[in-house]
């Protein structure tokens, strides 16, 4: 396979653009002189023609008046005296019987000519033998000939001067035109990573350019809120994992500090045990987003009960529940292919949620129920409690956000990522995430593509 330099495959927009115009102007101009020329040319033909033929009415009428007044004599002295007239013509006149009366002599130019036109007519005279006359009148268009050359050859040069005339404008105004994708260049290389806020704009704007400038800001705007989250959530980790490292660093460093009995030594690796667990969930969550993220689908199976799959994961959270002193019902159902595991942990982590902040003595529930697109079925864990603020409810979904962090993980298992790992789950089964909390009753959870 053959390798393309990108400075020997890369091209001029201008320079493409300026031959274009010159080779389509001087196209138009040539079919515009082209016709110009062709009719002249039959302007200059049919001109001839009636030259000709007028030149014929006068030597008829000539020739016949000469016979009525002194007959073949008369014609014949008239044709000799008229001879010089015809200099670049030649008329030759035959009795009736076919034989020649009178034959003007071939000039030189004449024999060399390709430009003749012959025309033959009667001419009516009583006073010669046979009452009629037969002529033969042939005239050279040389000249005309020459005329429609030199102006073909003068369309030719000016057509060929105009696609020179317009290439050259058309390189300097398509160069003018195309100045604003220099600015534009120039604000791109601008932009880094600490000027991430710049947005290109256009002084000028133009409509071709604008969709570009438009879609390259909101690819900007993206890219932004991505870096941001990237740098929140590199804070986040790092946040997430010091705490149990550092009691793990404590903890040893204390039972390394003097001797310890195994009752001792085993409630401190016990207590070790439980922060690597944690550690080995945060990891855990944190791989899992990060397939989401590169975009891994979900491994549907054969189509099942979504009650039946929320029915099983409230078991799960029976004990939770009672300790909460909370109910739990299950309205609606649908049958779906789906990623049974995935459906059943995002129900999970949607239920403890909702368990954590409900109100003691309250029913939560569990709602399936189509969307509002035909072609997706929705799942949302309702509750009643304190209501969620409209400002914080585009973040819900976030990672590591916590909507009131002094009492969503005083039991210390909750790092954040719950509401994360239940978007990307929706995400995967081609779905989207649902938030919405007024008048004390929240309602959070994803949909499901049909």
């Amino acid at each position: 396979m053959t390798t393309c330099n990108q400075l020997l495959c890369s091209h001029s927009i201008a320079g493409r653009l300026s031959k274009k115009l010159a080779l389509f102007a001087a196209v138009v101009i040539g079919l515009v002189s082209g016709a110009s020329w062709l009719s002249m040319a039959m302007m200059v033909k049919e001109r001839n023609a009636q030259e000709q033929a007028r030149s014929c009415d006068i030597v008829a009428d000539i020739l016949a008046l000469e016979a009525r007044n002194g007959g073949e004599r008369a014609v014949l002295q008239r044709l000799n005296s008229d001879a010089p007239t015809r200099a670049k013509a030649h008329l030759q006149v035959l009795r009736a019987d076919g034989s020649v009366l009178y034959a003007d002599p071939m000039s030189d130019a004449l024999h060399q000519s390709s430009h003749q036109r012959t025309q033959a007519f009667q001419i009516s005279t009583p006073g010669v033998a046979g009452g009629m006359l037969q002529a033969r009148y042939t005239m050279d268009f040389t000249r005309s000939a020459e005329l429609g050359k030199r102006w073909a050859l003068t369309l030719v040069a000016v057509s060929l001067a105009a696609g020179v005339v317009v290439a050259l404008g058309a390189g300097w105004f398509v160069r003018r035109s195309l100045l604003p994708l220099g600015g534009l260049a120039a604000q791109t290389r601008a932009i880094s990573p600490q000027h991430l806020h710049q947005r290109l704009a256009l002084a000028d704007p133009a409509e071709e350019l604008l969709p570009w400038v438009t879609q390259f800001n909101a690819l900007m705007d993206r890219l932004q809120r991505a870096y941001t989250q990237l740098e929140a959530f590199n804070a986040d980790v790092a946040h997430e994992l010091r705490t149990p490292l550092a009691t793990l660093i404590g903890e040893t460093e204390v039972a390394l500090s003097r001797e310890r009995s195994p009752e001792a030594l085993r409630e401190t690796l016990q207590s070790n045990l439980e922060e690597m667990q944690r550690l080995s969930a945060l990891v855990n969550d944190m791989l899992f987003l990060s397939q989401a993220d590169r975009g891994v689908t979900a491994r549907r199976g054969a189509p099942v009960s979504l009650a039946a799959l929320a029915a099983q994961v409230s078991e799960f959270h029976e004990a939770t529940l009672e300790d909460a002193g909370l109910a739990l019902r299950i309205d609606g159902d649908a049958t779906l292919p789906v990623d049974e595991p995935l459906v059943k942990r995002a129900l999970s982590n949607l239920l403890g949620n909702a368990t954590r902040f409900a109100t003691p003595g309250s029913t939560v529930v569990i709602n399936i129920a189509p969307a509002a697109d035909a072609e997706q079925v929705q799942l949302v864990v309702q509750n009643r409690g304190q209501a969620i603020a409209a400002d914080h409810l585009p973040r819900l979904f976030d990672r590591f956000f916590r909507v009131d962090s002094a009492r969503c993980c005083e039991d210390g298992q909750h790092h954040g990522l719950g509401l994360a790992i239940v978007a990307a789950i929706a995400r995967m089964h081609a779905g989207r995430t649902v938030a919405e909390s007024a008048s004390g009753t929240t309602r959070v959870g994803f949909t499901l593509a049909a």
